[in-house]
């Protein structure tokens, strides 16, 4: 299961952008006003530095995952226990995840359909992908759907361009201030921090020197065009109404039509949306699944994956609607597994394992 450079791109890419598109806009924008596009800028530069962190953590120990080389760092035993968040991170995450895909389109698309039924249909198709090919075939999977997915916010950007105001971004900064704007940039940081997925990826790439250009170049493009889509929101609502929104880039895209003729735009958002979740959740499952083989000592890791999807179903059916799920992304993603998982844990052991090599070549 060897990637390369490119498809670790698209992988990135692809993941990152659509949650953090559609989730993250309403958020920013209520603290940061017209300024979320500074937020969004200043979330990249955070996302940049964890990412880097994160690669740098990996490229220690190139041929081994996450699970091996933390137990080599700081021992066989605290190593085991500092992966217990992880897994717990992972798992309820793709429950999570799945959940909001499935109140997305529910919404958006079929709101006859018995929610289960959505969510079975998508675990279904994450279920086969991961176990007839694993990574081989989700980062296949992503290099189509990349590309896809920036036509498609190519085509975002043409469309709105005749609903544009500039001056609805107007004044910069003044009206705000320094601190509701890194405030502002938490929660699109914390998404795009997901990007922290690396340290399960690298060890399986053919040429692991290309992964920090491949990582970060992936945070990069999925970060602007992020940042693309916050300005549209911002220019077509002002700062007032897309704070109000659950879902402010898909108000957007169903406020326009194009040349009075080509009219439900929006399902191109939900194209991008279901997508970009079917990768992201593709690849939870398959850390989750891999990762657990490699702990247990699992020979055949596809094995797992029959224990890890009813347990990510189930979690999927906890929420009772849209505001459990964003309570969860607010009150544990974003206040804990985002600093601790994300950042702290990383950079510790970036820290400690440097120390050692060090030591080792003295």
């Amino acid at each position: 299961m060897k990637i390369s450079g490119y498809q670790l791109f698209w992988l990135i890419f692809t993941m990152e952008f659509g949650m953090t598109a559609i989730f993250t806009l309403s958020p920013a924008v209520f603290l940061a006003k017209q300024d979320a596009w500074i937020s969004m800028i200043l979330a990249t530069l955070i996302c940049l530095f964890t990412t880097y962190v994160a690669v740098k953590l990996s490229l220690l120990y190139p041929e081994q995952t996450f699970i091996q080389y933390s137990q080599l760092i700081i021992g066989k035993w605290l190593g085991r226990i500092i992966l217990v968040p992880y897994f717990l991170m992972w798992v309820s995450v793709t429950g999570v995840i799945l959940r909001e895909y499935a109140d997305f389109v529910y919404i958006s698309l079929f709101s006859s359909t018995p929610l289960w039924i959505i969510i079975l249909i998508m675990l279904g198709a994450i279920g086969y992908v991961t176990y007839t090919g694993g990574l081989r075939s989700i980062s296949r999977c992503s290099e189509i759907i990349g590309p896809i997915s920036m036509v498609g916010i190519i085509l975002i950007i043409i469309f709105s361009v005749k609903d544009w105001d500039w001056l609805r971004i107007l004044p910069v900064y003044s009206n705000t201030g320094f601190l509701p704007l890194v405030k502002g940039s938490l929660t699109p940081a914390s998404f795009l921090a997901e990007s922290f997925m690396v340290v399960m990826l690298i060890a399986f790439m053919s040429k692991p020197k290309r992964a920090m250009i491949s990582s970060l170049l992936g945070v990069t493009v999925a970060s602007v065009a992020v940042l693309a889509m916050t300005l549209i929101v911002i220019m077509v609502f002002g700062p007032n109404l897309p704070s109000k929104f659950i879902y402010p880039l898909y108000s957007v895209v169903t406020y326009f039509s194009v040349m009075e003729f080509i009219q439900n735009v929006d399902v191109l958002v939900v194209l991008l949306w279901i997508i970009g979740i079917f990768i992201k959740l593709s690849l939870y499952l398959f850390i989750t699944s891999y990762g657990t083989a490699q702990l247990f000592h699992i020979k055949k890791w596809k094995h797992t994956i029959w224990l890890i999807a009813p347990i990510v179903f189930v979690i999927s059916l906890l929420p009772r609607n849209t505001i459990d799920t964003m309570s969860f992304a607010k009150s544990f993603w974003h206040d804990v597994i985002f600093p601790i998982n994300l950042i702290g844990i990383p950079l510790l052991l970036w820290i400690i394992g440097t120390i050692r090599k060090k030591n080792r070549l003295q």
